[in-house]
């Protein structure tokens, strides 16, 4: 095979790790990257009205992630596009049954749920998501790939994978950012704000990354039940500081304003608030 990787970018900062982690994909692998940076205009706006409404700040890239390799793909005649993992069988979603093929890898629930369409207004025009492939209008060119997941074929293990990775030139985050929202090094590790995107869960459903990850290390045997409870109650509901300050950033918030509208998604029927105006949850993991 003669690969080509399609990568989007955030424009968010990105972290020492991120920057090469990409450099070494290309020389390690001697693959051709082809990297979207998405307009930022675009991304600001779009970010604030999906964080503000639905909670969901990252929906723009994540949306892209899925969409622009299959626009690549069409437009180069590169029919076989390989995804990694299958996020809603792997990590708990409405697929119950895992497929080879990604052809349904827009209905997932990531970055397939919103129509694009009320994001437009006299700033944001079609044009400025051209590159937003839609299954439903591009049919025709649906119909000539091959997406699948990897997942499929090699028995998807995300620790094993870092290793794996590691051996290869990897970079993770240790001696450069210690999240304290999150118990791994390894994760998401290219920017620093979009991991806000995943945190956004705990106000949302009451558990974020660390259970997620708490979780996947138990069924890996590398965590005893009673240890990830520690670390999720430790961890879980702690946001980022240096998360937000990027985030704010970028998008042009206060920080006094990101949390208001961040306050207006906590999930009342799993949240109380204390004396000091902290968020709780009214049934911790014990």
């Amino acid at each position: 095979m003669n690969p080509v990787l399609f990568s989007v970018e955030d424009n968010f900062t990105m972290t020492e790790a991120g920057k090469k982690n990409l450099r070494n994909l290309s020389e390690e692998f001697k693959c051709h990257i082809i990297s979207l940076k998405p307009d930022i205009f675009t991304q600001k706006k779009i970010m604030r009205k999906t964080f503000e409404k639905y909670g969901k700040p990252t929906w723009f890239i994540d949306r892209l992630i899925y969409s622009y390799p299959f626009a690549m793909a069409a437009k180069f005649n590169t029919p076989l596009l390989v995804y990694g993992e299958n996020v809603s069988y792997e990590y708990g979603g409405t697929d119950s049954v895992e497929t080879p093929s990604a052809k349904g890898i827009f209905l997932n629930g990531v970055a397939s749920d919103l129509d694009i369409h009320e994001f437009l207004d006299e700033d944001i025009k079609e044009q400025n998501l051209q590159l937003f492939f839609d299954p439903n209008k591009n049919k025709a060119d649906l119909e000539k790939l091959e997406p699948i997941y990897l997942s499929y074929f090699v028995k998807w293990n995300s620790y094993q994978n870092y290793i794996f990775a590691k051996k290869r030139g990897f970079s993770d985050l240790q001696g450069e950012w210690d999240r304290s929202h999150c118990i791994e090094t390894f994760d998401q590790v290219d920017s620093i704000a979009y991991i806000l995107h995943a945190w956004l869960k705990y106000p949302k459903f009451g558990h974020a990354g660390a259970s997620d990850y708490a979780s996947r290390l138990i069924r890996y045997k590398l965590l005893s039940r009673e240890e990830a409870v520690k670390l999720v109650n430790e961890k879980d509901h702690k946001l980022d500081n240096k998360v937000v300050e990027d985030f704010c950033a970028f998008v042009g918030y206060s920080k006094n304003e990101f949390y208001q509208i961040l306050e207006k998604h906590y999930n009342k029927d799993l949240f109380y608030q204390n004396e000091y105006g902290e968020f709780k949850l009214k049934n911790p993991l014990v």
